[in-house]
């Protein structure tokens, strides 16, 4: 039988009823700021890594509410810590904070050393 190239795939669908979210509950408890991002992608616009690997801070907070921690690792581990999402950032959010939370919380070792957690 001939398919023409094409094939089913799987669902990417999430369940948010069997998500896992107790690694976004306990950034939520560190850094309370997590809850005040609008998605507004400022963030995005301004990262100079996430033209090449997709690092967004607003991805990475949807990605730990969706309990998808391969995607936050992954994230993370692109991220340079130069702090322009910080500096532009309408609702004045300490992503560095969330990211070195994120990289504490998902058990990844962050690029720098931070007294601030």
């Amino acid at each position: 039988m001939n398919n023409f190239g094409f094939h089913i795939v799987p669902s990417s669908t999430i369940n948010l009823d069997t998500a896992d979210v107790s690694k976004f509950n306990l950034i939520r408890a560190v850094e309370p700021d997590v809850m005040r991002c609008m998605s507004c992608g400022s963030c995005s616009a301004t990262c100079p890594a996430g033209n090449f690997s997709g690092m967004s801070v607003r991805k990475l907070i949807l990605n730990l509410e969706r309990g998808r921690e391969e995607e936050v690792v992954k994230m993370v581990r692109s991220c340079m810590l130069c702090g322009k999402c910080l500096m532009v950032c309408p609702r004045g959010l300490n992503t560095r904070r969330i990211i070195l939370a994120a990289c504490r919380v998902c058990g990844d070792k962050p690029q720098e050393k931070s007294s601030e957690l």
